[in-house]
Order: structure tokens, then C-alpha cells, then sequence
């Protein structure tokens, strides 16, 4: 069974940067596209970004230009480079794993919280303002 540990979160400023990392260890996890999800608090989980197995990625409109997701399936590691912070961004990030074994994931598929089958723990990002 896989397991996933996102690292990297903390305090930031407004405009600063944060990398976030996601370790999977047990099953690998190369054949998968994986993606990255935040919540907030009093807000619902929502999709930051996606990666599939072939290196497409795929952002939520607030991220795009800003954050950058990347994979290394050699060391089992997918990424999330986040710039440009806004006190918007402050959330729980999490990172996830898809069920289907794909090529190609598309954003609709990436961005469905149902595709996926193994979650991280989650790392606190916190951006003051």
C-alpha cells in the first residue's frame, strides 16, 4: 500500500515562495498521475494541480503562473513550487495518487478529488499578509 508525506510547508510572506515535496514509498507510483489539493479553513478541499504519468500539468485557475508541480519517478517524489504568495494560498496541502493506471490523465480527471486513491497527511502553508 502506498504512502504519501508532503513536506516543505510553513510560514511565508506575501510574495514569497514556498516547495512543497510528496514522498511515496510502498507501491510506486510512476504508472500514475498524481495531483496536489489545499483546504482552507471553513473551506472545501479544492484541486491546486495535476501532473500525469506522461509530465502534462494542469492548474486551478488562482495557481496558474505561479505555482509549477513537477515528478521524479526516479526518486518517487512530485512536487509543488509555489511563488508569488497570497494570503489567499494560506490552506492544508495535500498531496494525492490516482487510481487509474494512464499514459494521459486529463484536467477534468485530475481534478476530481473521486480519481484519486491515496492521500498524504497534508503540510501547513500559512502566508501572512
Amino acid at each position: 500500500q502506498v504512502q504519501l508525506v508532503e513536506s516543505g510547508g510553513g510560514l511565508v510572506e506575501t510574495g514569497g515562495s514556498l516547495r512543497l515535496s510528496c514522498a511515496a514509498s510502498g507501491r510506486a507510483f510512476s504508472d500514475r498521475a498524481m495531483g496536489w489539493f489545499r483546504q482552507a479553513p471553513g473551506k472545501e478541499r479544492e484541486f491546486v494541480a495535476g501532473i500525469s504519468r506522461s509530465g502534462e500539468t494542469y492548474y486551478a485557475d488562482s495557481v496558474k503562473g505561479r505555482f509549477t508541480i513537477s515528478r521524479d519517478n526516479a526518486k518517487n517524489t512530485v512536487s509543488l513550487q509555489m511563488n508569488s504568495l497570497k494570503a489567499d494560498d494560506t490552506a492544508v496541502y495535500y498531496c494525492a495518487k490516482t487510481r487509474r493506471v494512464a499514459f494521459f490523465a486529463s484536467y477534468s480527471y485530475l481534478s476530481s478529488q473521486t480519481s484519486y486513491e491515496a492521500w498524504g497527511q497534508g503540510t501547513q502553508v500559512t502566508v501572512s499578509s
